[in-house]
């Protein structure tokens, strides 16, 4: 792997844009003879090793964190037993939610089989594990419910030891292999080269079925290893140069959470992880994901990600907590909640457990309070110092529409300010709501569906909008500015993203103080530019005043001051409900507009500057 001096270095060059060039590999040794030779025999080798289980056993009584969550694993397990077994059922194209309920199932009493060795529990895995395996296929046509699957079912057989009836052994064995690994119907698995999630998890799973078969079918199984730690990378370098998740923090935690399983097996199994701890911008990828939570309970919700994080501890973060030593990353007091109120845990839960067991703390890193990430998609985040009274969060993107997941939002931006989120991101919508009705969702073409919905378009986006049209797909906006301090900034170059509508544009973020915000647009009009449109989507109350507006939510206020061009009005587009049946609501949605003519340019320029604070 790269020593990081020279990664340093390789990180300038790869700058501001997705990288295109030579992808860094992953180790690679696999072959037959290196899977022979290096195979742990016995098991579990699944995440979980003898002497893992062991320390698990002894912690679960001992460690407040790993007792706390087992007795909500515990409580998790008991409600499958009352619930049915799972049958084929698909949702529209997909099979997926049936393959997630039995990773979550597997996982919940996986984890009590190998702590308690409970033949209740054995039973209810064998009587699980016969019901998907009798399925006629676990939908190949949409191989995420192949691979979640494929997964919870080596689980199943590995964690269980040998220990189920011989018949139910051969059943699964025989379903993996033909409804998992060779579920297309040739002489070899699938292996995705695609650079967004779906490598990190149909990969994944192809990895977890082969170390389950390697016993029986060493050829495919070394074959396979080999051929997706080769894939992997292709996903991997998306999080080059600083760990910024083009997708966003929910894609993240999905995509991330099977490259921290994906590594578990691997080292659990073989011995290594093969690289992917020291992938570059892989482990830095934890502290985008500590830094998109913002004091609210809310995401930084950019690209198709959900609005709120769940209230538990994330064990996809606590991987980089155990690998690390890094308390930061160790969401102690969630993990602590209590059992009862946990609900329905996370489907990987189970296998979090293992680097639960495995954290110590080495060291106590804060996420700083100004950072940039690079790469294919780019951000930005300001906010407050640890205890901050304003709660103090901002976020601001560029990039493209035409990303993973992506929408057209370059220029736009979050903002927090004591716990209240005043400009916000419309989010994703359910993908099956809008495919039922034949909607081409993910067709990112110019003309395409996508970008009539307000979630995707420029218009649902706290941005700059020219001439009342949409953005340029393929326009890309990368950051060009960047300052740290007690009073951060930043800047993007939008004028990809408007095509012929302008001949430039830059948007600059500022942090002035402790609970104001500044967004400063420098525009150079074009022969076309007809009009320009400065944008904020809030859930607030809205008041027009001279000289700007006033939000009002949840007791609080704050101050939209429109400090260069006064004499213009503001005005309010309610958006609740939406301009498109198929549009997402969001209750008390609206647009607050600044509309500029061209006419308003001196010398072909607008400058543009908005400020946002607090009112006390």
């Amino acid at each position: 792997m790269m020593n990081r001096l020279v990664w340093c270095c390789f990180a300038m060059v790869v700058s501001g844009v997705a990288w295109g060039g030579e992808v860094p590999e992953l180790d690679n040794p696999m072959s037959v003879e290196y899977l022979e030779a290096n195979l742990r025999s016995g098991h579990p080798r699944l995440v979980f090793t003898p002497e893992l289980v062991a320390d698990l056993k002894a912690k679960t009584k001992t460690d407040p964190v790993l007792r706390n969550l087992y007795a909500a694993i515990k409580l998790n397990a008991e409600k499958i037993h009352g619930q049915p077994l799972l049958e084929r059922k698909m949702v529209g194209r997909r099979l997926l939610g049936t393959s997630r309920e039995m990773l979550y199932r597997i996982n919940m009493l996986g984890v009590v089989y190998l702590v308690d060795g409970d033949p209740r529990t054995l039973g209810r895995i064998n009587d699980e594990l016969l019901a998907v395996c009798a399925f006629k296929d676990w939908n190949p046509k949409h191989f995420l419910d192949v691979a979640e699957m494929s997964l919870a079912v080596a689980l199943a057989l590995d964690w269980t030891d040998g220990n189920l009836p011989a018949e139910t052994i051969k059943t699964a064995e025989a379903a993996l292999l033909s409804k998992g690994l060779l579920a297309d119907g040739k002489p070899q698995a699938r292996i995705f080269q695609n650079d967004n999630n779906w490598n990190q998890v149909c990969n994944g799973g192809m990895i977890a079925a082969s170390i389950a078969l390697a016993d029986t079918h060493p050829e495919l199984a070394a074959e396979t290893i080999r051929r997706a730690i080769d894939a992997l990378p292709n996903a991997l370098k998306e999080y080059m140069p600083d760990g910024v998740y083009p997708e966003g923090s929910t894609y993240w935690a999905y995509a991330t959470s099977y490259s921290t399983v994906t590594a578990a097996m691997l080292e659990s199994a073989l011995g290594s992880d093969f690289g992917h701890l020291d992938y570059p911008g892989f482990k830095e990828s934890a502290v985008f994901r500590a830094l998109c939570n913002a004091p609210s309970g809310m995401y930084y919700n950019y690209a198709d990600c959900g609005d709120g994080r769940n209230r538990n501890g994330d064990v996809a973060l606590a991987w980089f907590a155990a690998k690390t030593g890094n308390k930061t990353f160790f969401e102690k007091e969630r993990f602590l909640r209590a059992p009862e109120g946990m609900d329905k845990l996370a489907r990987l839960d189970g296998a979090g457990m293992a680097w639960l067991c495995q954290y110590e703390e080495r060291a106590e890193e804060a996420v700083p309070t100004a950072w940039k990430g690079e790469g294919a998609n780019p951000i930005v985040i300001f906010r407050g110092a640890e205890g901050d009274p304003r709660q103090y969060y901002f976020g601001g993107k560029g990039g493209k529409a035409t990303t993973s997941h992506g929408n057209m939002d370059a220029g736009s931006f979050v903002f927090e300010l004591d716990g209240v989120r005043w400009v916000v991101d419309p989010g994703n919508q359910s993908y099956h709501a809008l495919e039922q009705t034949g909607f081409n969702l993910w067709d990112r073409g110019q003309g395409s569906d996508r970008w009539t919905l307000l979630t995707k378009n420029n218009f649902g986006h706290s941005t700059i909008t020219v001439n009342d049209e949409l953005f340029v797909n393929e326009g890309f906006a990368p950051l060009v500015e960047f300052k740290d301090g007690d009073t951060p900034q930043a800047a993007f170059d939008l004028t990809a993203v408007h095509g012929k509508n302008l001949k430039g544009a830059k948007r600059t973020f500022v942090k002035e103080g402790p609970a104001a915000l500044v967004i400063a647009d420098s525009i150079e009009i074009s022969e076309t530019t007809k009009t320009v449109t400065w944008q904020l989507m809030t859930t607030a109350e809205v008041e027009v005043v001279d000289g700007g507006a006033v939000l009002r939510q949840a007791g609080k206020t704050l101050k939209v001051e429109n400090m260069t061009h006064p004499q213009h009005s503001m005005s309010v587009v309610p958006l609740d409900p939406p301009p498109l049946e198929l549009d997402r609501r969001i209750e008390g949605l609206k647009r607050l507009e600044l509309r500029l003519p061209a006419r308003a340019a001196s010398q072909r320029l607008i400058n543009l500057k908005v400020r946002l604070s607090a009112m006390d």
